[in-house]
């Protein structure tokens, strides 16, 4: 029996996904759960495993094509016996590199391979069993043009001789891409783009792109508002400054944005119109509380997932979110790291500024956006007079989509995040 694999569901907003490269090829045996592609998406780079033993008797796309979820990529016969043949002239013949894979090298090693056109077939890896690194493909780079770096541009002239400036012609072809606007029809028009000496187009990648489309498609979406929290963060710095040195010793950072996390999973549990999303003419209130984590990484934000976030202490929040922070810069998430998040949270990190109101993320209804943490003179009353102290303060941004949201309850959600923040109330 003959089984047709087909491109999942990489991520909820992922309709497409590209061949990066076949692990196999036509008439190899597989053992189910085996890896048999490399699957790109904007959210994460995966391999897919074999859904049966048996073996490949057809490649149907080839590598850097893009493909529906839920097309056809390959077959995968349980009955048929391994042989050496060649695959028939009408499918897609695997690259040589497939033939002769280099040693066990994880996705994230093979996509920066592909990015630096490093062929991992001529790179010695230094890791176990002759797995290639991270640094070997560095290293590759760092050596070229020897060995391991394909060759793909052309010897600079000589120093003596000043390089030409770039013809018109080919500038002027690829301007049109940056000046095409899906804005709305009228009388504006932006103006043409005119080359300039110094200035340097930039294609945008994959990843960028469909960023992009994303946050157009959410704000011509969402009727969105931003609403504003100034918190001051007093007792929950006395409480971290109690715990934080035994959290070190057990391996876990604690931060300010686990507290956060924390108390936001608390708010959506009280305001569970925030934790929904939009139907055609209704709105659902999600039973899971599932914060999503902004991370920015080399390649731009990602949004990982800690599920049932409203069920973690303090403790469970922070480990959390250092696992999900230190794969998604690694290039070492999951579709299911990526998926089913009910709200998101974007930290600014240490070099933010004070405030900013963030896109919604789809099909989100609402996404908080934390500003930096500065140390403030604040008013507080103390045996019933006024005083002036320095205290550690934040302002938050609330984004909502007031198609489901309506003023009331976004200010009460917003307003019981900072209460819990500024009373300390947390299970550690």
């Amino acid at each position: 029996m003959a089984t047709k694999v087909t491109m999942p569901q990489l991520g909820e907003s992922v309709v497409e996904g590209t061949i990066g490269k076949w692990l196999v090829s036509v008439g190899q045996s597989v053992a189910k759960d085996e890896p048999i592609v490399e699957i790109l998406t904007d959210k994460a780079d995966s391999e897919l495993p074999a859904p049966v033993a048996g073996v490949v008797t057809q490649l149907l796309a080839a590598e850097d094509d893009i493909i529906a979820v839920g097309d056809p990529i390959c077959e995968i016969d349980e009955n048929a016996q391994a042989t050496a043949a060649a695959a028939p002239a009408n499918e897609p013949e695997a690259p040589a590199s497939a033939a002769s894979p280099a040693p066990p090298t994880s996705p994230s090693v093979r996509k920066l391979a592909r990015e630096k056109d490093v062929d991992l077939a001529a790179v010695q890896g230094s890791g176990e069993g002759g797995r290639i690194m991270h640094d070997d493909v560095m290293d590759a780079i760092s050596s070229a043009p020897g060995p391991g770096r394909m060759a793909t541009t052309p010897p600079p002239p000589p120093a003596a001789v000043p390089p030409a400036p770039a013809p018109a012609a080919p500038v002027a072809q690829r301007a049109p891409a940056t000046t095409t606007s899906s804005g709305p029809s009228g009388a504006f028009r932006l103006p043409p783009y005119v080359p300039k000496p110094g200035d340097e187009i930039v294609p945008f990648t994959r990843r960028r792109r469909i960023i992009a489309d994303h946050m157009v498609f959410s704000k011509q979406t969402a009727p969105d508002v931003v609403t504003f929290a100034e918190c001051d963060l007093h007792r929950t710095a006395v409480l971290r400054n109690q715990h934080k040195a035994q959290f070190k010793k057990d391996g876990v950072n604690l931060t300010y944005l686990a507290f956060a996390i924390a108390a936001t999973a608390r708010a959506l549990r009280e305001f569970p119109e925030i934790n929904s999303r939009v139907l055609d003419d209704a709105f659902v209130k999600l039973a899971e509380v599932n914060i999503g984590i902004a991370v920015d990484t080399d390649e731009g934000l990602v949004v990982p997932v800690i599920r049932n976030t409203d069920n973690l202490t303090i403790r469970g929040v922070a480990r959390a979110v250092a696992d999900v922070a230190e794969r998604a810069r690694s290039g070492n998430l999951t579709p299911n790291d990526l998926s089913g998040k009910t709200f998101a949270i974007s930290n600014p990190g240490r070099r933010g500024n004070l405030v900013g109101g963030a896109i919604i993320s789809q099909p989100n209804v609402a996404i908080l956006r934390l500003g930096t943490i500065k140390k403030r003179v604040v008013v507080i009353e103390h045996e019933g007079e006024d005083l002036m102290a320095i205290h550690p303060v934040m302002h938050m941004a609330l984004t909502y989509d007031h198609r489901v949201v309506d003023g009331v309850h976004a200010n009460g959600f917003l307003y019981r995040i900072s209460e819990i923040l500024e009373y300390g109330d947390f299970e550690l």
